[in-house]
């Protein structure tokens, strides 16, 4: 088991980055680095994304010590999976307190120069950062004089640590029940409900992530807390933020990371809207480039690219592309790695795990999966990047609502149960379908003859709640749609209830007249199969 200890100041460029580096050093020194894990933040979010100040860095190299560092702000969020947050001065203190969503977090709280007997009465490291460097020297005397006691407390708590204490929440199924929730607090509720607030109390200095309901609200932390153990179980150095819809979160990273001169490369046979955003990326200077998803054939195109856009399994057609594989050509010149996991689910897939810089998606489809939310997220693994994206949300307002949120959250409970139900069903429609001679170019990457399978069984754990298929003409598919009684004739897909559509009705897939885009809900599925024989036979006349 893992003892975590974040070192916090007000923006984490000068004392925070301080304390963590020499800190780090002595659990190092002392053989603890593999059980030890030490990083830092700051209360205000003004240099997230930003290195530490020179001054820092120069006092730090100075002494010897590694002076890397992007800054980030805290989120409450973190007190769930941190057991010891260091204050640098009492200010601090009070505010990091305050955020605490327990009375038991709020006890993980301590100041720094608590740990140092010969500290005396005043236990704050002064700030630095409008002074010269002698103050960065003091900070750096006080940090290490601290760090020593510091040290040993943190000695006597992971020497009693065993592995019993390690989390059960291994399973699909417990962990999406379990996930983002805070610590149970007697005569309070499981999941708290949604907090409805433009603006918070906010006396004397801004400190704190609570000051403008734009920038940030509980609700969200709770649900991207939750998003995260799901991307990405276990890993420390994700960050999640979710977005008023699924384009919102494509929107954020595409237009955070690339500029004017930069190219990116999307497919050519992604979600519908994609068309659009070329156009706008164009408009702003950027070069896009497009390939297919099958076949990998965006790596024909990535010579000199920034941002690889991967859509995997497309939608609508289901192609499959080898994450890994692209990724690593992507990194090998620079690149950075989107990956669109919005019908696989992160039940289904994991692109971080397989080497993707972001996980996006629209959680208004499977994630939710109850056709009442509209919603989007991104989750990556870089600070710096990430800071970009949280800019762009705060800069285009791109937030969801407090009870989108909260119902979001609420939802993800049922994600295992609803997607295990929905993928073998799926399978079993698309195995009903092969039978049919008028169906045609068939696609459920969970068919062992599907043309994606062999990749898709690589780095998929499930094939997804989408079937699609093509009949001969338009009116055949518009009857065929019609003759369905426990399909509704509606566009998005993951829901519980069962929809289908045609999708050339839009205009915007190359798909042909007679294409349907099947989502397959939570019905039995004896009832459902039957139902879509039963249309297919009523829609031949």
């Amino acid at each position: 088991m893992t003892y975590r200890v974040c070192f916090v100041c007000t923006g984490n460029i000068c004392r925070s980055p301080m304390a963590e580096s020499v800190f780090r050093a002595r659990v190092r020194e002392a053989g603890l680095h593999d059980l030890v894990e030490v990083d830092s933040a700051g209360t205000g979010g003004w240099h997230e994304g930003d290195g530490a100040d020179p001054r820092t860095v120069a006092v730090l190299e100075e002494a010897g010590y590694e002076s890397a560092h992007t800054a980030r702000q805290f989120q409450p969020s973190w007190f769930a999976r941190l057991d010891l947050v260091i204050a640098l001065d009492s200010g601090h203190l009070r505010a990091l307190r305050r955020l605490a969503p327990t009375p038991e977090d709020a006890a993980k709280v301590r100041l720094l120069r608590s740990y140092d007997a010969a500290a005396g009465d005043d236990l704050d490291v002064p700030d630095p950062y409008y002074g010269g460097l002698d103050g960065f020297e003091e900070c750096l005397e006080m940090v290490g004089a601290a760090s020593e006691g510091l040290l040993a407390a943190v000695r006597e708590q992971v020497s009693g640590m065993n592995d019993s204490g390690t989390s059960v929440s291994d399973g699909d199924g417990t962990r999406a029940v379990r996930a983002g929730l805070p610590e149970p607090v007697k005569n309070e509720p499981t999941l708290p409900g949604p907090v409805f607030a433009a603006h918070f109390h906010l006396p004397g200095d801004v400190s704190g992530p609570y000051t403008y309901g734009r920038d940030e609200n509980p609700t969200w932390n709770l649900l991207e807390r939750a998003i995260g153990e799901l991307e990405a179980p276990g890993r420390e150095d994700v960050q999640t933020l979710t977005f008023a819809s699924g384009m919102a979160a494509t929107a954020a990273v595409l237009f955070s990371q690339v500029g004017a001169g930069d190219v990116v490369v999307l497919p050519d046979d992604g979600y519908q809207v994609l068309p659009l955003v070329r156009a706008q990326l164009e408009a702003y200077g950027v070069e896009v480039r497009t390939a297919p998803t099958g076949g990998d054939a965006q790596l024909d195109v990535l010579d000199g690219a920034k941002l690889l856009w991967l859509e995997t399994p497309s939608n609508p057609g289901l192609d499959v592309c080898d994450i890994r594989r692209l990724t690593e050509a992507a990194h090998a010149q620079g690149a950075l790695v989107a990956v669109d996991n919005t019908l696989a689910t992160p039940l289904g897939q994991r692109p971080l795990e397989l080497g993707a810089d972001f996980a996006v998606a629209s959680g208004t489809k499977q994630l939710t999966g109850h056709g009442d939310v509209l919603l989007g997220y991104v989750v990556g693994r870089h600070a710096e990047a990430m800071a970009a994206v949280r800019r762009w949300r705060k800069i285009v307002g791109a937030i969801p609502g407090p009870m989108e949120a909260w119902l979001a959250h609420r939802s993800i409970a049922t994600l295992q149960l609803r997607v295990d139900r929905q993928c073998a069903t799926a399978l079993t429609v698309a195995e009903a379908l092969r039978e049919r001679p008028e169906v045609s170019g068939l696609r459920y990457p969970g068919l062992p003859d599907d043309p994606a399978h062999k990749v898709a069984a690589q780095q998929m754990r499930r094939y997804g709640s989408v079937v699609s298929f093509t009949l001969p003409t338009r009116a055949r598919a518009e009857r065929f749609l019609e003759a369905l009684r426990l399909v509704d004739d509606a566009t998005s897909f993951g829901s519980v209830r069962s929809t289908a559509e045609r999708r050339g009705r839009w205009g915007g897939d190359p798909v042909p007249e007679g294409f349907i885009r099947f989502s397959v809900g939570a019905e039995d599925p004896e009832d459902l199969v039957a139902d879509v024989l039963r249309a297919l036979d009523e829609s031949s006349e």
